[in-house]
């Protein structure tokens, strides 16, 4: 009689491997349902202190739209309007050459029931048009001499543009000179001259960080910011006899 060998016996690793797979699976959506179960949970136990917070959050939401649209942006357009009468007075005054002292005078503090700059800060001074009247009184200031309230209000100003945020720096550098100050002079110098590279403002400044650092006896600083001149702004007005300059500073350092 013919014999067969029987077929069976052991469990091919394709099936284990499948076993496991499955058993793995399950595990993971077990975990995930009990995860899941677990959230519902806390959101019904905590859903009125969750639509209070939502509620919250879409209220200041709201709030900051409508105080931005009805406050804010009718306020900034008012500024505005009231920035034109003394903004001419010292435009006028920046280019006139007699009678600049009066023109300053009135675009500080206005004539004829407009507001001058001085009341628009008072009354505006966190729009932009605010801002910009901290700027011009300074220079108002600066140049009727009053030095302390144009270092005042030249550092109320803040800005972000490359020429007004260094001309700020530097005429509040220039106001330390005149009240004999060199070394906050030179400070705020080397602020104007940094703050943002630009051809105009930058050599500018560095030239009288440089000639003030001259003063202080600071050989060396004065000749790095005159070499810097050449090197860097060759183009400038400051460059065109920068030579000489550096040569000063060269046997000064010696």
């Amino acid at each position: 009689m013919a014999t067969y060998k029987k077929k069976g016996g052991k469990v091919r690793k394709t099936q284990i491997s499948s076993i496991e797979d499955h058993s793995t699976t399950a595990e993971v959506f077990n975990t995930l349902d009990e995860t899941a179960s677990k959230s519902e949970q806390w959101v019904e136990k905590h859903q009125r202190k969750i639509l209070i917070a939502l509620s919250v959050i879409a209220l200041v939401i709201l709030g900051s739209i409508a105080y931005n649209n009805y406050v804010i942006e009718p306020k900034e357009k008012e500024a505005a309007d009231e920035l034109a009468f003394p903004k001419q007075s010292f435009e006028q005054a920046q280019s006139a050459t007699v009678s600049a002292d009066s023109l300053f005078t009135i675009a500080l503090n206005g004539a004829d029931g407009k507001y001058g700059l001085l009341d628009i800060i008072d009354n505006y001074g966190k729009t932009k048009a605010g801002n910009l009247a901290k700027y011009m009184s300074g220079i108002s200031y600066l140049k009727l001499s009053d030095y302390e309230n144009a270092i005042k209000y030249l550092n109320d100003f803040s800005s972000e543009d490359e020429m007004l945020g260094s001309l700020a720096l530097g005429n509040i550098g220039d106001a330390f000179i005149e009240i004999n100050q060199p070394k906050d002079a030179l400070d705020y110098y080397k602020k104007a001259a940094n703050f943002k590279d630009n051809s105009f403002t930058t050599p500018l400044y560095l030239f009288k960080a440089g000639n003030t650092a001259m003063e202080l006896d600071k050989y060396s600083d004065a000749l790095s910011m005159f070499e810097r001149i050449k090197n860097d702004y060759n183009t400038s007005e400051e460059a065109k006899q920068i030579d000489v300059f550096i040569e000063r500073a060269k046997l000064a350092n010696k």
